[in-house]
């Protein structure tokens, strides 16, 4: 069937440019000028993706996509613009909205992104059949089941083990187990004799198997003592070909250009990306320390039209005033004690790239003005010379500071602010996504196996439960650190509870400790006080609280101040 696509846009010229264009490509289109002429024929039919203009006569675009979401429809919608950096379009894709693409409509822009689109829904609904079918599978013990007995010969096996092990009941009934194994990798019978070995459980997860000339496919296997009614085992095999292909597609969204993370506050943000890196305009990034601000500007660059040109990063506040205007804008000979010839600045060394400057809130009074000339008329003059020099460089800004508030309190140029901040790339904290902790731990693992040699297999369920627990406040870098720390005290296989840095050591305590004082926060506060001594920064770690929401708390319960500390 063709895919079906609903265009509402209040304007008719707009809706038969969209018809003309999605219909020639062999789509299916329905139009609808407004809000309740799109709410019928979403009523009626089953659509496949909806572009929809943010502004309508009477409603409005976020409207429909607020409906789509309630009514839980797996249909993505792509919003039109007239305006491509008013804050509607970041709104909508923070509401849940795939994409938008800006006023003039083009073709190309068009089906570009009806194509991204639906390739998008057709892996999801795959991925949401495949996820049904387990359960059924499961319900109708599809999998396939070889029993033995301690001798290993086979017992007995159901049909599913003639499609997934590539042999049949007549041709293996009273035949030792490892002689029908012959062509394949023979981890099945490991696992049988290890079972009855042992008498325990043994899981083998995720492994390519080939019997014979079947083509090869990926399978985890389960095995199972038997005791009571003989000796011997279970072997249940899983066929999981199709769900890793799926996974192995969907790949590029768990690790988009080396940032980690498959949430879907982390989909938002790769698919933002997507839409801006080949958009010139200047984006800032912000986030708190830690979130991978400078990754995100590596990733604009480098899948953009500039990264063939060179990406200059420069952190601003690590050189005074005078240091930082020669680094950004170069100078001449003679232009201060030192210069003893020309030299070029980071905005000439960018030529034709992007310059990243991070930590853009630290910068002085006189580099606002000066960066915010090259904005304004690309153009710049070193230092000690009265010659403007025209630049082609992109600027991507960070920061973890709250520039608005340094504007209200006069410390950050206005109108730099919202020149830097045409789009804002927010990086979320760790702790808003942390689904990913366990992704990014297996990362910075086969990481620091590589770089420090060892061969560290994962870490404990205890340390598990206080990674997903712990706020991280220092993000994805404390998680870094915390487990190369692991990795140099482990001498073991599993990190465990005592490799941890002393910080995750005591939120042990408040994890073990505190969760019954949920009913009685005031305790709570008392209580991890004097277990720090009164040291309010340690209590609040151990609280798993920032040092501003605990000194709310001391105030809010007048709790005295019975130390100095802080």
């Amino acid at each position: 069937m063709k895919p079906r696509i609903l265009v509402i846009d209040d304007e008719e010229g707009i809706r038969f440019v969209f018809e003309s264009f999605l219909t020639e490509a062999g789509y299916k289109v329905f139009t609808a000028k407004n809000y309740d002429d799109a709410l019928s024929i979403i009523r009626e039919e089953v659509l496949d993706l909806i572009f929809a203009d943010v502004f309508l006569e009477d409603m409005s675009g976020i409207d429909i996509l607020k409906n789509i979401k309630e009514s839980r429809q797996n249909c993505p919608v792509i919003m039109i613009t007239g305006s491509p950096s008013v804050e509607t379009a970041s709104d909508a894709l923070r509401l849940g909205a795939f994409d938008y693409i800006p006023k003039p409509i083009k073709q190309d822009a068009i089906l570009h992104a009806a194509n991204r689109a639906l390739k998008y829904k057709e892996l999801f609904d795959e991925k949401e059949r495949y996820r049904t079918n387990l359960e059924v599978i499961f319900r109708s013990v599809k999998d396939a089941i070889i029993t033995v007995d301690d001798r290993l010969s086979i017992i007995e096996i159901n049909e599913a083990a003639a499609t997934i092990c590539g042999f049949s009941r007549k041709d293996v009934i009273g035949k030792r187990l490892g002689t029908v194994t012959t062509r394949c990798n023979g981890k099945c019978l490991d696992a049988v004799k290890e079972t009855i070995r042992t008498k325990e459980l043994v899981e083998v997860s995720r492994f390519w198997c080939q019997y014979k000339e079947r083509p090869p496919q990926v399978v985890s296997l389960t095995a199972y003592p038997l005791k009571d009614i003989f000796s011997g085992a279970i072997l249940m095999v899983k066929d999981e070909t199709r769900l890793a292909v799926l996974e192995s597609e969907l790949k590029e969204r768990r690790e988009f250009h080396n940032i980690i993370g498959m949430s879907e506050n982390m989909q938002k943000l790769y698919s933002l990306i997507e839409s801006l890196c080949d958009v010139q305009t200047t984006v800032l990034i912000t986030g708190e320390s830690g979130t991978g601000k400078e990754m995100a500007a590596e990733a604009l660059h480098y899948m953009g039209v500039r990264s063939s040109k060179p990406l200059v990063k420069v952190n601003c506040s690590v050189l005074s005033e005078e240091l930082l205007e020669s680094e950004l804008f170069g100078h001449v000979k003679g232009a201060f004690t030192g210069a003893v010839k020309d030299r070029a600045g980071r905005f000439q060394t960018a030529e034709g790239g992007t310059i990243f400057l991070d930590e853009i809130g630290d910068i002085s009074p006189n580099i606002q003005l000066k960066l915010l000339r090259i904005l304004q008329e690309t153009k710049f003059e070193r230092v000690g010379d009265s010659m403007p020099m025209k630049v082609d460089v992109r600027v991507v800004a960070a920061t973890n500071q709250e520039l608005k508030e340094k504007v209200r309190s006069g410390k950050f140029r206005e109108d730099l602010y919202y020149r830097l901040k045409v789009i804002e790339l927010n990086i979320p904290p760790l702790r808003k996504r942390r689904e990913d902790i366990p992704l990014l731990t297996n990362h910075f693992i086969e990481k620091f196996n590589k770089k420090l040699k060892k061969d560290i297999a994962g870490i404990s369920p205890d340390v598990q439960k206080i990674f997903m627990k712990y706020p991280w406040h220092g993000n994805i870098r404390e998680l870094e650190h915390t487990i190369e720390h692991a990795f140099i005290l482990c001498r073991h296989e599993t990190i465990t509870i005592e490799h941890l840095p002393q910080e995750l050591r005591e939120f042990t305590h408040h994890i073990n400790s505190y969760v019954k004082d949920e009913g009685d926060e005031y305790k709570a506060v008392i209580r991890a006080l004097e277990k720090t001594g009164w040291n309010k920064a340690k209590a609040a770690r151990l609280l798993g609280m920032n040092r501003r929401t605990i000194y709310r708390k001391i105030e809010k319960y007048k709790i005295p101040n019975l130390s100095l500390s802080s």
